[in-house]
């Protein structure tokens, strides 16, 4: 254990730099506005709180030595996890060789195989993360007439992307759906034309797509250009969620289907005073606009810690994990419970598609009115446009 001092330091790192900086750089302000709301509360059992962070520039191989330095130079007292599972599973061997209380923001199924019972997942796919993410999109292919019966995997080369691919490989077989075409694509590629021409040779129903954020751009567009049409198109792309993201494609997003969503059921207490001071810095930040994708799980996380760290009268990281494993947590995405392998006990992932979207102007996708939401139906707010040139054709 660090020693302990009248601050307390909670160490991390974020990909404030390389291919996902954008989200990584929105968990950043929240986390910010947390420390500021709390210390501003009298900080942490009457101590104020720091937070150290370093970027990890969305390189994995620099992962493990911040958080040996987190934990042997810096002393803090506590570590948190980086957002993403690029940032979260390279770190995992240290934390658990030091048995630290581990709380990741929205890394996939980063403890399937490791089973490590001091992990927390900010992430809300549930017990079998791998299938929620990607279900909803094959589930609702089923209930289409006609029914689509092919399927393209398209995803990045990168380790993010493995799971929800994995996830995907399985739905499809649970739904009845044949896989055509697979392939990825290096991080580093600029031109998606090849990518996209493979895809229409295979003629597939359904395009599922896995994908950072500037990839996604590039992406979208050339879908857009192609004169093939798939029934359906997108699922589980890292991307479409960000506001620069969709302004920068506007109205080239009409069609997609992919997972998340603020909605108006969804507007859990203290959510829009948080989006609120988060929207009032965002802009000279120069960052996400809106905030809706990472930064509510982002300023959740560090609830988490802090009514933990609160129960438990201190920052023993035994002690945290114990109380985390069976509490209930109440937080602007509201309550959480954890379940098996550190995952929420209930997933609540949405599935929406772009609608009407016109312009690139930012104000459009402030109430979610052009993401809709098409299922779980609890959630719902309109109808899937099927096929995608239907809605394209809108």
């Amino acid at each position: 254990m660090p020693t302990t001092s009248a601050t307390i330091r909670i160490g991390y790192c974020l990909s404030l730099t390389g291919p996902l900086a954008g989200n990584s750089r929105s968990a950043q302000l929240a986390h910010d506005i947390w420390r500021e709301d709390v210390n501003s509360r009298g900080g942490l059992l009457g101590r104020p709180v720091e937070l150290v962070c370093y970027d990890d520039r969305g390189d994995a191989s620099l992962v493990p030595g911040i958080y040996k330095r987190l934990m042997d130079e810096d002393k803090v007292d506590l570590v948190i996890g980086g957002y993403g599972t690029d940032s979260l599973l390279p770190a995992m061997p240290l934390i658990m060789e030091r048995q630290r209380f581990f709380v990741g923001l929205m890394g996939l199924g980063v403890n399937n195989a490791l089973a490590y019972p001091n992990y927390f997942a900010m992430i809300p796919t549930g017990p079998d993360p791998n299938a929620a993410l990607t279900e909803g999109f094959f589930a609702l292919a089923a209930e289409q007439r006609p029914r689509p019966e092919t399927v393209a995997l398209v995803s990045a080369d990168a380790e993010f992307s493995h799971n929800p691919i994995l996830g995907a490989k399985a739905n499809a077989e649970t739904y009845g759906f044949r896989i055509v075409h697979e392939a990825t694509y290096p991080l580093t590629t600029e031109n998606f034309t090849p990518v996209i021409d493979a895809v229409a040779k295979s003629g597939c129903d359904l395009l599922f797509l896995c994908s950072y954020l500037e990839d996604s751009i590039g992406l979208v567009r050339a879908i857009h250009a192609n004169p093939f049409r798939p029934k359906m198109v997108g699922a589980s792309m890292i991307g479409p969620q960000n506001t620069a993201v969709k302004t920068a494609l506007g109205p080239l997003l009409n069609g997609f289907v992919n997972y998340w969503a603020p909605v108006p059921k969804m507007m859990f207490p203290g959510v829009q005073e948080f989006l609120n001071a988060y929207q009032a810095r965002a802009g000279g930040a120069g960052i996400d606009l809106l905030g809706h994708y990472a930064a509510p799980l982002a300023y959740a996380q560090m609830q988490v810690v802090a009514q933990a760290v609160e129960a438990t009268g201190g920052v023993d990281d035994a002690r945290l994990s114990a109380y985390a494993r069976d509490a209930t947590f109440h937080t602007v995405v509201g309550a959480i419970k954890f379940g098996s392998n550190g995952e929420w006990a209930k997933p609540r992932v949405l599935q929406v598609q772009f609608q009407g979207i016109s312009g690139h102007e930012v104000g459009q996708f402030q109430t979610g009115s052009r993401q809709i939401v098409v299922s779980p139906q609890e959630f719902a707010s309109g109808r899937l446009l099927f096929p995608y040139a239907e809605a394209v054709s809108r």
